[in-house]
């Protein structure tokens, strides 16, 4: 049984999808760090 392999004519979208999804993700995870450091700066300022 051969073992199915993509053609090269399919790694160049795959990879540009792959590379958005990336950036994307970077993206999210800066956004989520920032809105926990806001959420800690408001609730620590209550609390005082």
């Amino acid at each position: 049984m051969e073992a199915v392999l993509a053609q090269d004519h399919d790694l160049g979208p795959a990879k540009d999808t792959y590379a958005g999804f990336i950036a994307l993700f970077k993206w999210g995870t800066v956004a989520a760090v920032v809105v926990t450091a806001l959420v800690v700066l408001i609730i620590a300022s209550r609390a005082a």
